[in-house]
């Protein structure tokens, strides 16, 4: 990359300015809400009183009835009705305890983060198929090397080359990420686990390039994917492309950076890894404990184990040919709509 980067400017706090994470605390998972179909969990949410438990339950793990109303300093009858109306929203989860006369229940927080959808014409939605765009910048973890850096629509965020600056919380802004070793790592929602159905197949779509200071069109790099620790397959993407400014990269980024990508369809079914219609591994969907965690880690990188270690351009909304951020289908058992795979 060729830029000389514009003046700085403070951005959204994001995953990485959190305060630590509380001991007893869980790793819990994401839950998208539909906004026309799941009125219950809004009502969930709509009151200051059941935001506050979740927040506890979220930071310290289970707790009882009365437990929550001596943290929270309130009634334990307002604590009880509060209580009832997430467990109808299914945003907690309970059970029963002992207690010193009797049983208690025991409350627990579902999720950690909650993403209500506002657009309830998506066609990318149906009972079968889930689609899911995740911003280029949300990546929950990171491990990079230079030459490195990332940039928004309007400027770069940052200084170049500085792994360290990947924790940067402007990088929720990113349109476009590159690095020459190492990933960066997505935890997508499993919401075939909240509706309680398998999945047949799993879908990922990004658009890549290779990575090389300036542009090399004959700059082959093999770029690796791994979902929930596993590596699935590599491809080989042929250079870093700038004959040309892509469609969507804006008109302040010079053409001697990376300008477009290949997009690129990562199909993981009962029967293996395919790139398109090419199989790149025999691993399946069984292989990848989809049913045991309520979000499905992707990792984009560079395996230093293989031949062509030649980096990875990321694109995303408002950068390259394709206006989209990376997106993950899940394929629910019982669809008419599976992708489509050469045999």
């Amino acid at each position: 990359m060729n830029e000389n980067p514009p003046s700085l400017h403070r951005g959204r706090r994001s995953n990485a300015s959190r305060a630590p994470r509380a001991e007893g605390r869980q790793d819990l998972g994401f839950l998208v809400v539909n906004a026309d179909r799941q009125y219950q969990v809004l009502r969930g949410l709509a009151s200051p009183v059941r935001l506050r438990i979740l927040r506890l339950l979220n930071r310290q793990g289970p707790k009882n009835i009365n437990q929550i109303a001596e943290a929270l300093g309130l009634p334990q009858s307002t604590i009880a009705t509060n209580v009832q109306v997430l467990e109808e929203a299914e945003l907690i989860s309970t059970s029963l305890g002992k207690a010193a006369k009797g049983q208690q229940k025991i409350c627990a927080a579902r999720y950690s983060e909650i993403v209500v959808n506002l657009d309830p014409d998506d066609p990318s939605r149906d009972h079968n198929i889930v689609e899911v765009e995740m911003p280029l910048g949300l990546y929950t973890s990171s491990n990079v090397s230079a030459p490195c850096g990332f940039c928004s629509t309007d400027r770069i965020l940052g200084v170049l080359d500085v792994p360290e600056l990947f924790l940067d919380p402007r990088r929720v802004q990113a349109a476009l990420i590159w690095f020459g070793r190492g990933y960066v790592e997505y935890k997508f929602p499993n919401n075939a686990k909240v509706l309680n159905r398998a999945i047949a197949a799993l879908e990922f779509e990004m658009e890549m390039s290779s990575e090389v200071p300036g542009t090399n069109a004959d700059w082959p790099s093999d770029i690796s994917l791994w979902i929930n620790e596993r590596k699935i397959g590599t491809w080989t993407c042929p250079g870093d492309y700038g004959d040309r400014r892509g469609t969507y990269t804006p008109p302040w980024w010079k053409l001697e950076g990376s300008q477009y990508g290949i997009l690129t369809t990562w199909r993981i079914t009962a029967e293996g890894t395919f790139l398109g219609e090419r199989k790149l591994s025999d691993i399946a969907t069984t292989d990848l404990d989809l049913d045991r965690h309520h979000s499905i880690r992707l990792r984009i990188g560079i395996d230093d184990k293989e031949g062509r270690p030649g980096g990875v351009n990321i694109f995303g909304r408002g950068f390259g040919n394709h206006n989209q951020d990376i997106k993950m289908r899940l394929y629910l058992h019982g669809t008419n709509a599976l992708p489509h795979i050469a045999t």
